[in-house]
């Protein structure tokens, strides 16, 4: 299956700005990319490319002053399957996990895990120590939480929206990955494109989207307390501890967003 996807922002810069663009595919999947990446940027700007210590590609421009356009396109191939469930996979010991799992164990700016302890304790302690634990997560945040694009805030964090019970696709992540961590589960935040391929489609405008991964069995899987299905045709483009690490844009002073166009969009096979 080939999926196009792509983004269309605009801003406007008051004066020349620094900006960091976390906004190509990540490096896992770009092979996979019908043609190499390449960030448009209007009026014409140098864009400086870089791998963070997350093993993102990452970018950073001088935005000049006035409307700054950021475009994107392509196309990707993908396996066209849903996502393998997490069924059966079994947790794996804090002593037994690699080094590099340890930090996803941790507290981070917006999922405050000595919070949520005792909560998660309460929740989901008696819940069994398999794959079962982090699906009861997963169902709990996707179950208790609203959706809204009303209730976003940049702001709120995992315990903002546990005593609030609402929030956005990014909300619903960071709840759950407070959870899995006070439950000494390794979790991490992942973004990128998610098109409505396999569902019904939704009636909001296209956005990123974001989930979670979380390492069991001696791997990472993907899971998703917003949607709490597996889908077809998910994209990385970033994963970090939580948001703060990929955020999309980041300007490094005033930069007002004035137009957000997300495209992710099946090929028919006969136009492929």
């Amino acid at each position: 299956m080939e999926i196009r996807l792509g983004y269309e922002l605009s801003f406007e810069v008051p004066r020349p700005t620094p900006m960091q663009l976390m906004l190509y595919v990540h490096p896992e999947q770009a092979s996979r990319l019908r043609q190499p990446e390449r960030i448009e940027i209007e009026p014409a700007t140098a864009v400086e490319d870089f791998v963070d210590e997350f093993g993102n590609r990452a970018a950073r421009i001088l935005a000049p002053a006035g409307t700054v356009r950021i475009r994107y396109d392509n196309v990707i191939d993908v396996s066209g399957r849903a996502e393998t469930p997490i069924t059966g996979a079994r947790l794996t010991p804090v002593h037994a996990m690699p080094p590099g799992c340890w930090r996803f164990l941790l507290a981070s700016r917006y999922c405050e895990v000595d919070r949520l302890c005792a909560i998660a304790g309460d929740l989901f302690g008696a819940t069994p120590e398999s794959w079962e634990r982090v699906q009861a997560v997963v169902e709990w945040v996707h179950t208790n939480v609203v959706f809204g694009y009303q209730f976003a805030r940049p702001t709120k964090s995992a315990a903002d929206v546990y005593l609030e019970r609402q929030g956005v696709c990014r909300d619903f992540q960071h709840l759950a990955i407070a959870f899995l961590r006070a439950l000494n589960i390794p979790a991490r935040y992942a973004t990128g494109f998610l098109g409505d391929i396999g569902v019904p489609p939704s009636p909001s405008p296209m956005d990123f989207s974001a989930w979670s991964e979380v390492y069991l069995d001696g791997a990472w899987h993907p899971i998703d307390a917003r949607h709490n299905q597996p889908r077809i045709g998910r994209v990385l483009m970033a994963r970090g501890r939580d948001a703060v690490d990929v955020a999309l844009t980041t300007s490094f002073g005033a930069a007002n967003l004035t137009q957000f166009t997300v495209w992710t969009d099946e090929i028919p096979a006969a136009a492929a």
